[in-house]
């Protein structure tokens, strides 16, 4: 199959990025001020909060400052996670316009993510999507685990298909297939997407890969082969799952732009400007840039 001519990049930094990081909260206005640079520098679909209790994800407890505070640009969506009803309440209140609701391919890390079975799971969307719907906002959906479990090792294809496809079926529009702990390797991926496609379309379909083991650009570039044009990526390479032990960031946007670039795909972001931006919150986080194009290109501005 030939590559995508255009790909969506699903930018995840300022959700996924910092939901796991320790000691104090960031600043609601550094998140907020993230959000507006990867905006500005033309990232159309920014996950930009997780309305989830601060009991069990602290570093999220601002959701609704966050959402409500944000300069808005036109075009953008301004996404955030919602669990459970509760929390999609309180993301309409705030102004939300897409939410996401998260499953797993394996039983074992949805009872440790979330405490209930992934029948379970599925069961308690169901009422969300509904209300969604009702209020006229769309919902996406995450698959963890799609290509191994922390608890389980390796997870089957067609368990991945039938998670995606029962969420697909509610009304989710996009479903994002997350590596959760980046053991994926590129063969694993393509015969992950090819038995997902049979259930769900090719164009509802979005991969979500962590670098953990350093295959997530080669397992992109598989999957890219089969048709995928939806790509999760967090600046910096910022992140991971505090329910996976020893799961490393999300592949970093600089990285996926600059294969991209290479393949001659187009994505309508400025490379340049995310590097700078990832630059810019490490450095308010006290590191590096986890990204290698970012230290390879360095920084231009502030």
């Amino acid at each position: 199959m030939a590559l995508p001519t255009s790909v969506k990049l699903f930018e995840m930094a300022p959700r996924d990025g910092l939901q796991n990081e320790p000691g104090d909260m960031v600043p609601t206005a550094t998140k907020m001020a993230l959000i507006e640079r990867l905006a500005k520098a033309g990232l159309a679909h920014i996950e930009a909060a997780s309305f989830v209790s601060p009991k069990w994800v602290p570093q999220m407890g601002d959701a609704t400052e966050v959402m409500t505070g944000i300069d808005r640009r036109p075009g953008v969506v301004y996404s955030a996670l919602t669990p459970n009803l509760k929390g999609l309440e309180n993301a309409l209140s705030a102004g939300v316009e897409e939410v996401a609701v998260f499953g797993a391919a394996s039983e074992t890390f949805s009872q440790k993510n979330i405490n209930c079975s992934i029948a379970e799971s599925l069961a308690r969307f169901a009422p969300l999507l509904e209300r969604a719907n009702d209020a006229g906002v769309r919902v996406r959906g995450y698959v963890s685990c799609v290509l191994g479990c922390p608890y389980e090792g390796e997870i089957a294809p067609h368990k991945v298909a039938e998670v995606a496809k029962a969420l697909y079926e509610m009304g989710c529009y996009e479903i994002s297939l997350g590596d959760t702990i980046g053991v994926g390797t590129p063969l694993a991926a393509k015969r992950m997407i090819e038995a997902t496609r049979q259930q769900v379309p090719i164009e509802c379909l979005a991969a979500h890969f962590h670098d953990t083991y350093g295959m997530a650009l080669a397992n992109l570039y598989a999957v890219l082969e089969e048709g995928v044009s939806v790509i999760d990526a967090s600046t910096a390479g910022l992140g991971g799952c505090p329910y996976a032990k020893g799961a490393s960031g999300n592949v970093a946007t600089e990285d996926v732009l600059y294969l991209l670039a290479g393949l001659g795909i187009d994505t309508g972001v400025d490379l340049q400007a995310v590097i700078d931006t990832g630059y810019w919150i490490t450095g308010e986080l006290g590191r590096q840039p986890g990204s290698r194009v970012a230290l390879a290109k360095g920084r231009v501005s502030a």
